[in-house]
């Protein structure tokens, strides 16, 4: 199913830097990946329907994958890093820029950039495909490889892969309903958490594109008074509205879980997904000093 297909213009890749590092720094210095992009759009006036427009035919939207690279150069630049829990932060030096003109930030980036490639930090795979984003000819990483994998599989071997991934994240009791009619619930579990255990619908559904709030308010509405907890599963992602409404005042508060999430997800659980850790071998000489 195709949603979010919306043709909207998407400002270039180095016009990202600047927003970004003021995002970062409008949100305190330290911000998760969702909290930046949503800042960048609201200082760049970018509107939902242009942060749906996808690289080609997807799944990945220009959007984010603009601010993924603006990110990664800005690291590469010494103005951002980021943690293993996926939280960025702006550096001293990132900080000490603002003032400079926005002009003089993208040639700093862009002379980082250019110094890493020189001294070959940066590899050559690496290069390609920021090169390519920025044509919008987009080579795939190792989470699109695998959301290509899960757009075509059989909707019912999706809902399988969804409950086994539950049960290995914890969940017990965990049924594939997948009945029509039903406000899009696809099954049901119980996730339990020290001495206490909550009644969970999820609905899980390969969407290519961006899930809007009408979902979200559809699946709340299908779940009152059902279930303790919902949990929304997409290999797409969730448009800003879709995030506010999951977590609206006064309404059920549903757990989101797009594309990028979900292969964080299967690789953490080690479902379909095998991470190769390379040693590193250092002579210290200073150690062999005393002999």
């Amino acid at each position: 199913m195709k949603m979010g297909t919306i043709k909207a213009p998407v400002p270039p890749f180095a016009e990202f830097f600047v927003p970004v590092l003021r995002a970062l720094d409008a949100l305190g210095g330290s911000a998760s990946i969702e909290e930046i992009d949503d800042k960048t759009a609201a200082l760049m006036s970018i509107s939902d329907a242009a942060r749906a427009v996808l690289v080609g035919d997807g799944p990945r939207s220009k959007f984010d994958y603009r601010c993924a690279w603006a990110r990664s150069w800005l690291k590469n630049a010494g103005l951002t890093n980021n943690s293993e829990r996926g939280v960025w932060t702006l550096t001293a030096e990132g900080r000490a820029s603002l003032p400079l003109d926005p002009e003089e930030i993208v040639r700093r980036v862009r002379r980082a950039d250019a110094a890493l490639r020189k001294a070959k930090v940066v590899a050559a795979p690496e290069r390609v495909e920021a090169e390519a984003e920025a044509a919008d000819i987009a080579l795939k990483d190792w989470r699109e490889q695998l959301l290509d994998i899960l757009l075509v599989l059989d909707p019912a071997a999706f809902e399988r892969l969804c409950q086994r991934l539950l049960r290995e994240a914890g969940f017990i009791k965990v049924e594939v309903t997948g009945r029509s009619g039903d406000g899009g619930i696809d099954g049901t579990g119980v996730l339990r958490v020290n001495l206490l255990s909550f009644h969970v619908l999820f609905q899980c559904k390969r969407w290519k594109g961006s899930v809007g709030a009408g979902v979200v308010r559809d699946f709340r509405g299908a779940m009152v008074g059902r279930a303790d907890k919902g949990l929304v599963i997409t290999t797409g992602t969730f448009t800003a509205d879709a995030r506010r409404e999951a977590v609206r005042d006064g309404a059920p508060a549903i757990d989101l879980i797009d594309g990028d999430g979900l292969c964080d997800l299967l690789k953490d659980q080690k479902i379909g997904v095998r991470v190769k850790m390379v040693e590193e071998v250092t002579v210290d000489e200073a150690a062999f000093a005393g002999f």
